[in-house]
């Protein structure tokens, strides 16, 4: 029984060497840790500050492409009604003078 209870003292004062053996806050290696641990934080903020942008910047120019694009689409719509139109009117304009044409055959016939 002393055994363990001596085994179970050792081991307390073990850890409490330990525990009193680390370097105190105003240690130059605790202060370089976390000024390098600061840095990282500071340098992973600007890269998801970067990442953020170029995120907005991809969005905006995606926006931009899509408006052109559809401002293309409604030109060539506009175009090619325009020339359905013009179509349809030369078609009417042909059937008119065709049709003008048999009447002026017809009239000259009856003379």
């Amino acid at each position: 029984m002393t055994d363990r209870l001596s085994d179970k003292a050792a081991a307390k004062q073990e850890l409490l060497r330990k525990l009193q053996a680390r370097p105190g806050a105003d240690d130059p290696a605790v202060i370089a840790r976390a000024a390098e641990r600061k840095a990282i934080a500071e340098a992973r903020v600007a890269r998801a500050a970067e990442k953020a942008a170029a995120e907005e910047r991809a969005r905006i120019e995606t926006a931009a492409r899509e408006a052109a694009e559809q401002a293309e689409r409604e030109r060539e719509a506009e175009r090619a009604e325009q020339e359905r139109i013009d179509r349809e009117a030369a078609l009417e304009e042909a059937k008119k003078r065709a049709r003008d044409e048999r009447y002026a055959a017809r009239k000259a016939a009856k003379r």
